[in-house]
């Protein structure tokens, strides 16, 4: 039964991990969400802005200035959470490896090995709340900045809603969440 629930949080972790990952990396925080003759997709990131040509499918970004410059809070914010969550989650998933039993990485002393599990557990469920926080914290912004504009009657050419990437760094925080609860309540 342990080595069965170790494989599935080890599992859940390493898919969990990727998401967390995929969603730093990737540009479609906030899209376009206007659907009305529109000939472009417009996706916004926490790195750069990128705009796609519905008719030909040419893509072209435009990068932020600096990682140091001014940019808005919400930015900043979720770029510290959610590097944070992938670091965390990371440094987990390596605890994790090597505190499986199928590992021969300290076969002999399995007290060692059931600590690794469940600070890979911890730092899981640390990663997590992070990345939770840092993703909803975006999605939240990216309503109210519309509601706001929506109240006023004001219509600044396209409204955004928040895209893929934020449901993918959603995902990524619940499974990590999952995969902490496996290995800290559960296993040990």
């Amino acid at each position: 039964m342990s080595a069965a629930l170790q494989v599935t949080a080890f599992g859940l972790a390493l898919l969990s991990t990727l998401f967390l990952l995929l969603a730093t990396c990737t540009d479609c925080w906030m899209v376009n969400a206007d659907d009305s003759l529109e000939v472009s997709h417009k996706c916004r990131g926490l790195w750069r802005e990128c705009v796609t040509n519905m008719q030909d499918g040419v893509r072209t970004c435009d990068q932020y200035d600096s990682i140091l410059a001014d940019h808005p809070v919400k930015i900043v914010v979720t770029r510290t959470l959610m590097i944070t969550a992938d670091l965390l989650a990371g440094l987990a998933l390596a605890t994790l490896v090597l505190g499986l039993d199928c590992i021969t990485f300290l076969k002999e002393d399995p007290s060692v090995k059931l600590k690794m599990c469940y600070g890979a557990g911890v730092l899981l469920g640390v990663g997590s709340i992070l990345g939770l926080v840092g993703s909803v914290w975006y999605a939240v912004d990216v309503y109210v900045e519309r509601a706001m504009l929506v109240s006023h009657n004001i219509f600044l050419g396209v409204h955004y809603d928040f895209g893929w990437s934020c449901w993918l760094g959603m995902a990524g925080s619940t499974g990590c969440f999952v995969a902490s609860v496996l290995l800290t309540c559960c296993f040990y």
